[in-house]
């Protein structure tokens, strides 16, 4: 019995392991001030499961990292929506 229970352990502890890390572009074409990037990176770091996030003014962009198992990129779109910056994702950052 004490065999199992260390073969359920080691399994619950292994599994987080399976969860990919992803990364997207975001064009935030909106952003027109400053502000707006600190808008922007706050409203995606609420979302579950975004590890990074860096806020590019000048490209009009955001490049997330997020685990694939907690989130989605329909839920960083939606985040920036509801924060009034629309976006929409335009591939895997570099």
């Amino acid at each position: 019995m004490q065999k199992f229970a260390v073969a359920i352990a080691l399994f619950a502890l292994s599994s987080a392991s399976w969860a990919a890390s992803k990364g997207v572009t975001l064009s935030v074409p909106g952003m027109d001030c400053a502000t707006c990037p600190i808008t922007v990176k706050k409203a995606l770091s609420r979302v579950p499961g975004v590890s990074a996030i860096e806020v590019n003014f000048e490209k009009r962009e955001a490049v997330v990292t997020f685990d694939d198992s907690k989130t989605n990129i329909a839920a960083l779109t939606k985040a920036t929506e509801e924060a009034g910056y629309p976006s929409k994702a335009v591939g895997e950052p570099k």
